[in-house]
């Protein structure tokens, strides 16, 4: 468990699990704000342990420094930093402060859902496309970010594999703060043979744009 933040758009939980006997986590996020917004990710270094650490922080890091460039240059930028190590899987996220929008991308098996209400009180989903690839060995054929719009109350959840995917399923956009989904989330669908990790984010947007949620 992770104390809950507060950034310009966007509050966040995460909650995290390192694989029993071991040391560190290849698990790690990043939440940056940048000229534009707000850079999110989640990776996850392959396999587990001293080597899958020091991947994930290597690419920490290139985000970390970089948070003001595109998704697409990020990403490749990532991949360039961590040739010759044990490689990352990764989904990134980057909020519109201007645009009201947010653009995700994943490559490998960071599994990712975003929650949102229409007019009339429905609850939609969008699953984010995940393309086949390791950053540091082999990127996927096509590479692209989708773009999807975003209003107050909004949620994404990014999770590693260490986590089920069935846990898309749930309906935790407003019922559950944002650390309490995080915690909720990895207790009941965490494997418990690997790393786990989820972020729960949700969108409040600008302070005009908080006064009606």
């Amino acid at each position: 468990m992770e104390k809950v933040e507060k950034h310009a758009l966007v509050e966040y939980g995460v909650a995290a699990m390192t694989l029993p006997g071991e040391a560190e986590t290849g698990d790690r996020y990043v939440v940056v704000e940048s000229p534009s917004g707000i850079l999110i990710a989640v990776m996850d270094g392959l396999g587990h342990g001293a080597e899958a650490a020091n991947a994930a922080k290597i690419a920490v890091k290139v985000l970390e420094d970089n948070a003001d460039e595109p998704l697409l240059s990020l990403t490749r930028r990532c991949h360039e930093s961590l040739r010759g190590s044990r490689g990352v899987v990764l989904s990134i996220a980057s909020f519109s402060s201007t645009e009201k929008t947010m653009t995700w991308l994943g490559v490998g098996n960071v599994s990712g859902v975003f929650s949102h209400r229409d007019g009339r009180g429905t609850l939609n989903r969008e699953e984010l496309a995940l393309r086949g690839g390791v950053l540091g060995d082999q990127l996927p054929p096509t590479l692209a970010g989708t773009i999807l719009s975003v209003s107050a109350g909004d949620t994404m959840v990014l999770a590693t594999d260490g986590v089920r995917s069935d846990f898309m399923q749930q309906d935790i956009s407003a019922r559950l703060s944002e650390q309490d989904a995080a915690d909720y989330i990895l207790e009941r669908y965490a494997r418990r043979t690997d790393d786990a990790l989820v972020l729960v984010t949700r969108y409040f947007g600008l302070p005009e744009e908080r006064n009606h949620v």
